[in-house]
């Protein structure tokens, strides 16, 4: 009987050393379902955040984009601006050497101007001196017609002499 005592000893001892390991390992377990429900709710909590972040990463890729194409726009409009601040610049100073043309014509013109008014008082000064030497050489064309006249008058007469 002290044998069935002591293996019934040793078999409690054995039930309560199981006993204790079923406590432990099921504290243990419940400790690990608790660690994994919290590790769950990282999980979908860091889920939540990757999906978030994901679709501000598409906003800020579409963003930058954007800010691409507005750049290459930019740098576009930037040469498009050089090229006619260039094209201006060469209008100014065409029209600088046009009006400075306009000037020197101009000058030229009134030079012209001035002469011929000179001219044109010459010609109305010259053509009174034809009109005054026509009127001379119809009179002296006269006087001669008259002496010429005059002249067979007498040749006549002196023939009849």
């Amino acid at each position: 009987m002290d044998k069935i005592k002591e293996k019934l000893a040793a078999l409690r001892a054995e039930a309560e050393a199981s006993e204790e390991r079923a406590e432990a390992a099921e504290a243990k377990n419940k400790k690990y379902e608790q660690e994994i429900l919290s590790k769950d709710q990282e999980i979908a909590s860091l889920q939540h955040k990757l999906s978030i972040l994901e679709a501000e990463t598409e906003k800020l890729e579409a963003q930058l984009s954007d800010a691409k194409t507005k750049g290459v726009q930019g740098v576009q409009e930037h040469e498009q601006n050089v090229s006619l601040a260039r094209k201006v610049q060469l209008l100014e100073e065409e029209l600088d050497t046009s009006e400075r043309n306009l000037k020197e014509t101009t000058e030229k013109l009134r030079q012209v101007d001035v002469k011929a008014e000179h001219f044109e008082r010459q010609v109305t000064r010259i053509e009174q001196e034809r009109d005054t030497w026509e009127k001379k050489f119809e009179e002296s064309q006269a006087k001669y017609q008259q002496s010429k006249k005059e002249l067979d008058e007498l040749v006549l007469s002196m023939e009849g002499i």
